[in-house]
């Protein structure tokens, strides 16, 4: 089985150097990410907290890339206006966040924005069944969220399969994204499953090289596993 093409790559900056952070992002984009990934967590639907809105306005002066902003937060509808306002080109809310996802991703859209729902480990596909048809993005989480460099749960690949037949057949053309514990070794049979777009943290963001020599790892792996 050939690598769907084209792969993107996400770089997550929740295992960045904040001290150094346009620093980082600008060494990810020469390197050839695609987008640069935000992780927002509020504390109550996953056990961490990270930023908000001002960090996303601030990353977004930094860069051209598209910002993916993943909103690990509960009632996202509350800051959705927030987010869009500051530059994000990607919203993804989860799921098990709001009460009325298709309300969510419609009010995403008429911001001007893409629209992604993410599902946790848990989660199976066939929860957002209903609302394929209306996405842009789907992202399968392959950790718990709340946390980088976590390891991958082996079981999802499978999980990945049947969500990319159930979107072959709903929303051909949205974007299946994968999160949580990619590395190289394992980058390849992610994207075998089906995924199109993957989000790198800790294997981008680390003190073993700089992020444009590890991502140009993760795309020598996709190469030779072609």
């Amino acid at each position: 089985m050939k690598i769907p093409k084209p792969i993107k790559l996400a770089p997550s900056i929740l295992t960045a150097d904040f001290g150094h952070l346009a620093e980082q992002i600008a060494a990810a984009e020469v390197g050839g990410a695609d987008y640069i990934h935000l992780d927002v967590m509020d504390g109550c639907f996953v056990p961490n907290i990270t930023f908000g809105p001002l960090v996303v306005g601030a990353v977004r002066k930094m860069t051209s890339l598209p910002l993916d902003v993943h909103l690990m937060i509960d009632a996202p509808d509350r800051y959705l206006n927030e987010f869009a306002g500051v530059g994000s080109d990607i919203i993804t809310v989860h799921a098990e966040a709001t009460a009325h996802l298709h309300r969510s991703l419609q009010q995403i859209t008429m911001l001007g924005c893409k629209a992604g729902v993410a599902i946790n480990p848990a989660t199976s596909v066939e929860a957002i069944h209903e609302v394929l048809p209306f996405v842009d993005q789907v992202l399968v989480m392959t950790v718990n969220p709340g946390f980088g460099s976590q390891r991958f749960i082996e079981t999802m690949t499978a999980k990945i399969r049947r969500m990319r037949r159930l979107m072959d057949e709903l929303c051909p053309l949205a974007d299946l994204q994968v999160d949580g514990g990619i590395h190289p070794n394992n980058i390849a049979d992610v994207v075998y499953s089906g995924a199109n777009v993957i989000v790198v943290g800790s294997s981008v963001f680390n003190d073993k090289d700089t992020p444009a020599a590890n991502l140009a790892l993760l795309r020598q792996h996709l190469a030779e596993n072609d």
